[in-house]
Formats: structure tokens, sequence, C-alpha cells
């Protein structure tokens, strides 16, 4: 159950430090008296005049164009009721907050002292030119519909009142999964929608505009169903009358396909859930209580298909779904307005993600193993990282279609990794090195295929066209695991070492490794024993020509899946030592860190070589490397063993390469201050731009900082990378996400096209 909310808590929580949820940040320079003057007065003149000259210069000089206004008078604040501009502007703040943490979008929340209509639409008109859009918030009807309507004719940026359209946008698309999941058309079903007002009519009109029927709804007010005969409705309430002969929630249910709340708690009970029709929808979506709760509707009827706002139960229908990307998505191309094509795009873009595989994230977030498209899943989740990326490009592509956009995007690649990037997930390395596996996908042995995470990255990459799985270990697991959790492997191999149909591989690769290891302690017999462990059998295969690469290591320790790449396929010529690269995913970008994983303690020599296996690897990326052998010591600062050998071997690498951008010892915090390493250290190699790169002095340092990042930080990490193997041999960490295999597959297609 979702956990109750203490007062003092919320109250703390919103007090503590900086009072509020949100503050300004400056985006340029500020430290010194000419940046001031760039800034300000004389330097901002400039940007002043071109603007003057050419209107549309406002979105290249100043914040406009990622700038919403929350605008709200507080008079229906979600489930509070009309308490005012003061009282609501903590939900406004939190509405910027969403804005940001989900899209990068700047907010400023705005509460306005009016009832008026006139007076809320005129103060919005005159403040258009700060802003690239408004968002409309907690405004009670009619009066909201009017604001917005009129609005959206007298500005030319995009205008939305998320309440009304959000709420409609994400049960639209859940509606539209649920329907298929069932079977049903949407043309068909009837719909009871409890509840009249803003979020309740548009709801209404965006099914229709999907291919509802109006005459197949039936809308419910507090005074009952809403019917032709009565006197007392408005304009927009007359829109649903029905001539059905019904006056009640009670009656309007009976038979009915879909139930739609839009209104207060426990007003549906268990008898009027029974009464639906079969395969009943029930989109319970009052906030904090549902129309009925999620556990009483699943005992009425174990065929519904049952929607809450609620996160502590399946199908939370939320509206931070939503907005952050619809306006991600307008803002980019700089939209005049939000219209319903944009709206539609936004719902199929919704729909369609809930289709696709969820990353392993999003599971371990909601506590499932594996969250699939069903009855419990008809709508992606909050924390899913790909809304961005989905649900924007749709908007933007169809306010272009729709002819309402001013900037229109030409290259979706680059749009895509902008707004990857906008989210501190710079993702372009890995986006190189997806689409470079896909240009020529090899065969990749997944040594561990009896484990879920490995069966979801083996569809992945298949799905994908990243790679060839040929999936290791007992045939008849595998297959349960495939079935249980829905996967299409069909015809993917599935080998099983220790099963008779492959005696004849066992009896070719264990003659083979007793070639490679004869005069290395091992015998015939014990050459063929070892062939029937995946480890040894899964090499052996790349060894033997059979596959391409091999990936393990997620459900053993690391020695013990090492071993076997070692002695099977052997280390590159001329290479002593192997090592393990990380690759951190950073807002500065990719850092790279060796060795992480396999050399304790390396003498100046092995330093050398490690930090040569390194720049090598880098620089397959297409990236230039600038190399920092760091350690707790500047440039002979310190005196110890570990600052003197690092010292030493950038002696060594500096004198062997010159032409590599390689410097140390130096401490880490240094290696990207360049400003403080101009002042202190001017003449290092590293002064310019800084290190993209970092040689630690031994495994311990190394594995605590990568850690740190990537757990305290939260930065993404690709890796253990093997370095210095002849074929592709990659060892997962343990607990590796399905995301992190799927890189490592990619990085070790791309190493097997180059060998």
């Amino acid at each position: 159950m979702e956990k109750k909310i203490r007062r003092e808590d919320a109250l703390e929580y919103h007090a503590k430090g900086r009072p509020g949820k949100i503050e300004v940040i400056p985006t340029k320079e500020y430290s010194t008296q000419r940046d001031l003057s760039l800034a300000y007065s004389p330097g901002v003149a400039e940007p002043c005049l071109a603007i003057a000259e050419n209107i549309e210069d406002v979105y290249k000089y100043t914040a406009k164009g990622n700038l919403v206004a929350v605008i709200s008078n507080g008079s229906a604040v979600l489930g509070l009721g009309d308490i005012g501009p003061e009282a609501g502007k903590p939900v406004m703040e939190g509405k910027g907050l969403l804005f940001k943490i989900y899209a990068d979008i700047d907010v400023f929340d705005i509460e306005l002292n009016t009832k008026n209509v006139d007076e809320f639409v005129r103060t919005v008109k005159i403040l258009e030119p700060t802003f690239g859009g408004v968002n409309l918030e907690d405004i009670k009807a009619p009066e909201c519909f009017e604001i917005e309507e009129r609005l959206k004719k007298e500005l030319n940026i995009p205008v939305m009142h998320d309440d009304q359209h959000g709420t409609a946008i994400i049960s639209a698309a859940a509606l539209l999964n649920a329907l298929e999941i069932i079977g049903k058309k949407i043309e068909d079903v009837k719909i009871v929608v409890n509840g009249a007002g803003a979020s309740a009519i548009s709801c209404s009109k965006l099914y229709i505009a999907l291919g509802a029927k109006v005459e197949n709804f039936v809308m419910c007010d507090s005074k009952g169903v809403i019917r032709s005969d009565r006197s007392d409705l408005d304009e927009r309430k007359s829109l649903f009358v029905t001539t059905r002969n019904l006056y009640t929630l009670q009656e309007a249910m009976v038979d009915a396909d879909v139930f739609i709340g839009l209104s207060k708690g426990n007003v549906v009970t268990q008898d009027m859930v029974r009464s639906m029709a079969k395969d009943a929808i029930v989109f319970a979506m009052a906030n904090p209580t549902p129309e009925i709760s999620y556990p009483e509707a699943v005992e009425a009827r174990p065929d519904i298909i049952m929607a809450t706002g609620r996160s502590d139960y399946p199908n939370q229908v939320n509206n931070v779904l939503g907005f952050p990307f619809i306006f991600r998505g307008a803002l980019d191309v700089r939209a005049t307005e939000i219209n319903e094509a944009m709206k539609l795009a936004a719902v199929h873009a919704l729909a369609d993600l809930a289709k696709k595989s969820v990353p392993d994230l999003v599971n371990l977030a909601y506590g499932e193993s594996n969250l699939m498209f069903g009855r419990k899943y008809i709508i992606p989740k909050p924390v899913d990282p790909r809304l961005l990326t989905t649900v924007a490009p749709a908007v933007a592509q169809a306010a272009m279609d729709s002819g309402v956009a001013k900037h229109p995007i030409t290259d979706w690649e680059a749009y895509e990794h902008q707004l990857a990037h906008r989210l501190g997930q710079d993702n372009q390395i890995s986006r190189v090195i997806l689409n470079k596996a896909k240009s020529n996908p090899k065969r990749v042995v997944f040594a561990d295929a009896e484990n879920l995470k490995v069966l979801k990255a083996a569809q992945q990459v298949r799905d994908e066209g990243i790679a060839f799985p040929i999936l290791l270990g007992e045939v008849s697991r595998i297959r349960t695991l495939i079935t249980e959790n829905n996967l299409d492997l069909g015809n993917v191999p599935i080998l099983d070492p220790r099963a008779p149909e492959q005696d004849e591989l066992i009896q070719k690769f264990s003659e083979l490794y007793y070639e490679k290891r004869k005069r290395k302690g091992i015998n015939a017999t014990e050459a063929k024993k070892q062939m029937y462990y995946r480890n040894y059998f899964g090499v052996m295969m790349v060894e033997a020509g059979e596959a391409d690469a091999v990936i393990s290591g997620l459900t053993r320790n690391y020695p013990d899946t090492i071993r076997p790449a070692l002695q099977v396929i052997g280390k590159e010529a001329g290479v002593k030592k192997v090592a393990g690269m990380y690759i951190l995913l950073t807002k500065r970008g990719p850092l790279f860190f060796s060795d992480t994983t396999v050399n304790f303690n390396p003498t100046v020599e092995e330093i050398v070589e490690i930090t040569e296996l390194t720049a090598k690897a880098v620089e397959r990326f297409n990236i230039k490397p600038r190399i920092a052998l760091v350690s707790y010591s500047n440039f002979g600062s310190a005196k110890g063993e570990d600052a003197l050998k690092m010292n030493q071997a950038v002696e060594i690498l500096q004198r062997k390469h010159p032409e590599l951008i390689v410097d140390g010892e130096i401490q880490a915090h240094l290696a990207f201050n360049t400003d403080l390493l101009k002042l202190n250290h001017p003449f290092s190699k590293l002064v310019e731009e800084g290190a993209n790169t970092l040689i630690f002095p031994n495994l311990s340092a190394s594995n605590i900082a990568y850690n740190l990042m990537t757990e305290s930080a939260g930065f993404d990490a690709i890796g253990p990378i093997l370095l210095g193997l002849r074929k592709p041999v990659h060892v997962l960490q343990l607990g590796s996400s399905e995301r992190e295999i799927v890189n490592m597959v990619a990085i070790a297609v791309v190493e097997a096209q180059g060998k």
C-alpha cells in the first residue's frame, strides 16, 4: 500500500534549507568582471539590438524557447478545491520541478489573484513575450474552458490546460491498449463517465476523436445521468446528453464496457462492477481515493482491466507521462499551439511504448521481475527513460505535419541525441556503438542463458539486429523461462554442453583445448571434462569459429570467468597483461576508467601497457583520448610508491608516444579542472580540455572510483571491457542490468567486426 505522508514530514520537506522546491541557476559564466559586463551592461545591449531587428532572435539569445509559465489562480487545486493563489503555489512549484526533471524545461510559476476571466486572460497575454509556452493549472470549471480557448486564439505560443488534456491523453493511450488486449473496438464500446468537469469533458472528446461514438456515452454529474430532459446543463455537458432510460450511475453501469471515473472516491461498488459487460475496463482516476479501490475491483471481476491514479497499483494514469514531453516537442519546433494532431500523436506514442520490452531499471523501480504488455501493464511507467525520446519527437513531428511548427526539425538523429543529453544521459557513444554493431551483426554466445536478464538482452539484440544470439544452458529450463516471460526467441540456438547432442562438438573442442594446454598440466581426460562447463564451451566456440564473441560472467565470480578466456583465446600479439576498462556516461561526456577489474597492483611497465591498451580502445570509438594517470600527488608534489610509479609511467609514455595526450601523476579533480590546472601547472598536456581517460595506480583505487560514480552520482556505465585478448570475450559484473548486457554485446560485436 502507498505510505501515508505525515503532515510534519511534508511541511519540513518544503521548508528545509532554501524554502520551496525550485530556484534560478545561471547558465553562463559570472565569476569575473568581464563575465558580468557581458551578462549585463554594456554587453547585454548587443543581443537586445539583435532582437529588436529580428524578434525571432529572442529564441537565440534568451531562455524564452525553454521557458514555460505554470499559471493558476488556485481555484481548483488537486483535490483541495478553491484555496487561493498563495496556497496553490507549492503545487505550481511542484509542477515546475516535474517539467525540469522529466524534460529539462525551465519554469516560472505564476499565481494570479483573480477569478475574473477577462483579467486572467489579459494578464497572461501581456506576459507572452517572456515565455515559450503556457501550462494552465488548477483553474475551476467552467472558467478554465473559456480561459484556455481564448488564450489559444490570442497567443502565438503553445497553451495547454493540463488538468483537461493531460488526463485525457494518458487515459486515451491506456484505453486503446486495454481495448486491444480484450479484442474490442473503440467505436463499439459503451462508455460511462462519472464526472462532468474539465477533465471528464476533455477525456470524452479525445476518445471521440479516436473513434468512440457519442451515442455510446453516458455521463454522470453530482445530480445523476446527464439526460436530454434536464434543464440545468451548460453547453459542454449538453454535448453528452443521453436519451436512454437511465437516471443513476448504478443503472448506467449495467452492461457498460468501460467506466471512466473523474469524480470522487468510493462512489462505485463491487456490485456495479459485476454488472458491467465481459472484460470490463475500469479507470477509477479520482485522487487520492479512487471511485473504487484496486483490490475491491479486482476481487469483484477477475477479468477486469483496472487503472487508477495511484502509484502503488498497476496501470497508474499519471499526467507526468504527458505534459513534460508534449511541451518539450512543442517548444523544440516553436509550435504556435498544441493542437489535436499533437495530442493524438502523444496518445499513440504512449500506447506504442507500452508494447515494447521494459527496461530493467523500470522493473527494479517497481519491484517487478518482468513487466510486459498485458492487463496489468497497459501504460508506461513514469520512470521509463524512453518517454522523452519517444513522446517529444512524436509531438514535434505532428506539429510539423499540421503546419504549426515555426522551426522544423531536419536531423532527427541529432534531435534524439539532444533529448537524451538533456537529462544528463549522454548516450552518443552508446548510439555509435549500437549503430556500428547493427551494420554487421555477429554471432554472440550467451554463456549464462538460464538467467532472465540475459534472455531479455538476447531478445533485444536479436530484435534490433545487433547480434545473432546463441544460448548456453539447460534447454528445458531456458525454454520454460522464455515461455513464462512471453519472450520471442523461437529460432535462436540453445545448446547444452552436457546434452548428448553436443558430443561431437565436445570431442572437437576437447581435442583443440588439449593441444593448447597439454604442456601446461592438462591431460586429455581433464580437457574433455572442462568442455562441459559453459564458460569453456563458449570460448571454444569462438576459438573454433562456431561463434564470434562470448558474453559471460553474470552469475559467476570474475576470476573463474576470465580464466577460460585467457587459457583458450589468449592475449593479442605483444600483449603481456590484459586489462579491464569501464565507460561512464556523464554530463561532461563519456569518461574511460582503467584498470578496473584485472590487475591488483600493476608495475610501472604494466601501467604503461594498460595505458596503451586503453588509448587504442578509446580511439576505436572515434574519440581522442586525453589521459590522466591519477594519484594523490601532482607532478612530484608528494612522495610515495603509487605517486612515483605513475610519474615514471608518464615519462615512458611521453617518450614512446609523443603524439599522445597523457600526463600525470595528477590528482583526479585537477585532471578535470582546467582553470586550476592553468593556474598551477600551465605546462600540462591536459591544460586545454582536461582528461577523458583516467588510469589508476591499483585495482582498489579504480574499482572504488567507478563504483562511487555509478552508485552515488548515478552515471550509466558500460563495462567492464576486457582489453588485450585476441578475440572478444567479455565478463559481466554480477548484477549487470539488461541495458548493460546489451551494451556489452554491442561492444563485443564491434570488436568482432574489427578482428
